[in-house]
């Protein structure tokens, strides 16, 4: 990534090739504005060719809020063809997200709400704290979901429930979004970061074309017939049957030791 770049919204830290993405609008529980989304993709197109990151981590910036969602007032002096232009450019920073070949962490501290928790959703992990609240509150405003919400929730947590969140609205708790899926793991509110770290070093430590394909082989479930999503599997076990990381793995495996995967 770019050295010496600066940005308005977002901070970023490398640290043991894990880049962690920082929402940084405290002052508005880091709610998106067209700043914020043309940054994230910026850095989200940049860390996707970085050789020297295998796992990105997003969190907000303060105690309050991952994200409370699109901040309403970009949206005021929009016409409805630039309404559309936006969510459309919101719709694509999602889909960057689930596409790439790294693995996304979202670390969910406080308000996950509407365009925060789609993009949670876009996320492969999602681990947050005990003063977590989830939801997708578009109902409320007379608005619904317009950054994949009513594409990926239903993915996640089923239909019925995912037109209980949007339909009625109403944010749940940490416990009960791990009941039904929706997060990944809960812990206390000064172990999120840790527990996040953690799971992204498993990962970092993984090795990499085998995460890419595993990745693509799982979204590619949840779009096509089975056939396809079969096909696709194997295609993807025969390009890493080829690789110099299963070699390894295996010659670790024979000597019980650790492998040391490069991601060739």
């Amino acid at each position: 990534m770019a050295k010496g770049k600066r940005f308005e919204t977002i901070e970023l830290e490398k640290e043991n090739k894990v880049l962690w993405i920082t929402l940084n609008r405290p002052h508005r529980m880091n709610a998106f504005d067209l700043e914020m989304l043309n940054e994230l993709s910026t850095v989200i197109e940049e860390a996707e060719v970085d050789e020297d990151i295998r796992c990105v981590i997003v969190k907000g910036a303060g105690d309050r809020a991952f994200s409370s969602g699109a901040d309403f007032t970009m949206f005021a002096d929009l016409t409805p063809a630039k309404t559309l232009d936006t969510l459309e450019k919101g719709q694509r920073l999602m889909g960057k997200i689930e596409s790439s070949s790294k693995p996304y962490i979202a670390a969910i501290r406080g308000y996950c709400l509407g365009g925060g928790l789609e993009l949670a959703l876009a996320c492969d992990f999602r681990v947050a704290d005990e003063s977590a609240q989830l939801g997708n509150p578009e109902i409320k405003r007379g608005l619904i979901p317009g950054w994949g919400g009513t594409q990926r929730l239903s993915r996640v947590v089923g239909l019925a429930k995912a037109k209980e969140l949007i339909m009625i609205g109403d944010r749940i708790p940490a416990d009960e979004a791990l009941k039904i899926g929706l997060v990944h793991k809960v812990v206390s509110v000064d172990k999120l970061e840790e527990e996040a770290k953690a799971l992204a070093q498993r990962m970092v430590k993984g090795p990499p074309v085998a995460l890419k394909l595993a990745k693509r082989s799982i979204n590619l479930s949840a779009q096509f017939p089975l056939e396809v999503g079969l096909n696709a599997e194997a295609q993807a076990v025969s390009i890493i049957s080829s690789t110099e990381d299963i070699m390894e793995g295996i010659s670790a495996f024979f000597e019980k030791r650790k492998p040391e995967f490069k991601g060739k």
